[in-house]
């Protein structure tokens, strides 16, 4: 009997599994690099990431992480459902002259889990 239920149990995991992979989001960005090429000392410069939801779950974005203290991201807080469109934000801080390349980390729940955006460019 107990061999029965464990080979149930592992056989429905698998199926939830199998049916959560299935069923998620995903991102297809018009572009994930940017170059802002150069810019003024002390101005900071932004750019909006824009993304479509080419799957067929809402994407839920958890969290934007930037590389260093010199860059800010902001995003949806709201799911983005399949078909529609979001934006992340970035800006960077210019505030050292000098050429940058800055990434920020995009955590959700879609089949990619993990997604890196790259800003470039440079200060004088």
């Amino acid at each position: 009997m107990k061999k029965l239920l464990s080979i149930v149990t592992v056989f429905l995991v698998f199926v939830s599994l199998t049916a959560m992979t299935m069923a998620a989001g995903e991102f297809k960005f018009e572009k994930e690099t940017h170059d802002f090429g150069t810019i003024p000392l002390n101005k900071p410069a932004s750019f909006e990431f824009k993304f479509n939801n080419t799957g067929d779950a809402p994407i839920i974005i958890s969290d934007v992480a930037p590389t260093c203290g010199c860059s800010v991201a902001d995003f949806s807080k709201t799911p983005v459902k399949p078909g529609d469109s979001g934006i992340i934000k970035v800006t960077y801080n210019a505030a050292t002259s000098g050429p940058f390349t800055k990434t920020f980390t995009v955590k959700s729940n879609t089949k990619t889990p993990v997604k890196i955006l790259t800003v470039k460019g440079n200060v004088e």
